[in-house]
């Protein structure tokens, strides 16, 4: 049975800790004492309580200007954003961070955290990719700068993620010509992908779409166009089964070398004729 009384009093409890708790922040950013509140900014920190860290940095900032404790805050400034998920001003402040204080003990992971932060704000693939770009671009700086980096690793697993969402992204709009039934256009979009990725993990789905589309619109070309694009169809078979010669697709994959070879071998006997 849910004891209502003891929830009751838990509940009054925490009302209690949270007045307190308010009450000695109140007290303390009305305080003049700056050594104070520069001790109780890492404090609020550590407790994970970034909000009231922030309220204190903000506070004491410009007491400190020019000084290694204003340098401190700054730094702490931009983490404190982060804790919150506020990634964009996050990435903005590590970023300003690392351009005043280029020679810091601090610098290299600053830089790394500017670039993290465009990582963190990189959209789902079904939207537009600016931050991506910009994130990938921001890591391999950061790689070719810190070649020696302890957040070498890490940075490389962000990369290879963002190219794979990229890599995606180019899949599926080269798959939504196919969708729609725009053959021609499909082709020409997923020859671009394995062009700008060539290790791609799609390569099968790609060549065997790729054949599928060239015959579908050799089927349905005018005639005069129909030769060249079941030949096309004819080629474009040869290069998956060399390159796939296990896939599952390869009864499928034969239906259509079968009719486009059939029709180019009827074409040339009627020519011949």
């Amino acid at each position: 049975m849910f004891n209502w009384k003891g929830a009751y009093y838990l509940f009054v409890g925490l009302i209690a800790l949270f007045s307190i708790s308010c009450g000695e922040y109140s007290k303390i950013m009305k305080s003049p004492d700056s050594e104070l509140k520069y001790r109780k900014v890492f404090e609020y920190y550590e407790a994970e309580d970034y909000y009231k860290a922030l309220g204190l940095i903000e506070d004491i900032k410009a007491v400190y200007k020019g000084t290694d404790k204003y340098e401190t805050l700054c730094f702490y400034n931009a983490y404190c954003n982060y804790k919150q998920k506020e990634y964009s001003l996050a990435g903005y402040l590590f970023k300003e961070y690392a351009r005043l204080y280029s020679n810091t003990e601090r610098t290299e992971e600053a830089e790394y955290m500017a670039a993290y932060c465009y990582y963190c704000i990189s959209p789902s693939v079904s939207l537009e990719q600016t931050y991506t770009e910009l994130a990938l671009n921001e890591l391999q700086s950061f790689i070719e700068k810190y070649p020696e980096s302890k957040y070498h690793e890490q940075a490389e697993k962000c990369i290879e993620e963002l190219n794979f969402k990229l890599e995606t992204k180019a899949y599926n709009n080269a798959m939504l010509y196919y969708k729609i039934s725009d053959y021609k256009a499909a082709i020409v979009a997923l020859k671009n992908v394995l062009y700008d990725y060539p290790a791609t993990s799609y390569r099968e789905e790609i060549m065997f779409t790729m054949l599928k589309a060239s015959y579908i619109l050799a089927t349905k070309s005018v005639e005069s166009k129909k030769l060249e694009r079941h030949k096309n169809t004819v080629q474009a078979y040869y290069a998956f089964v060399d390159k796939f010669p296990n896939s599952k697709k390869i009864k499928e994959a034969e239906k259509y070398f079968t009719n486009s070879h059939n029709y180019i071998e009827n074409k040339n006997g009627l020519q011949k004729d």
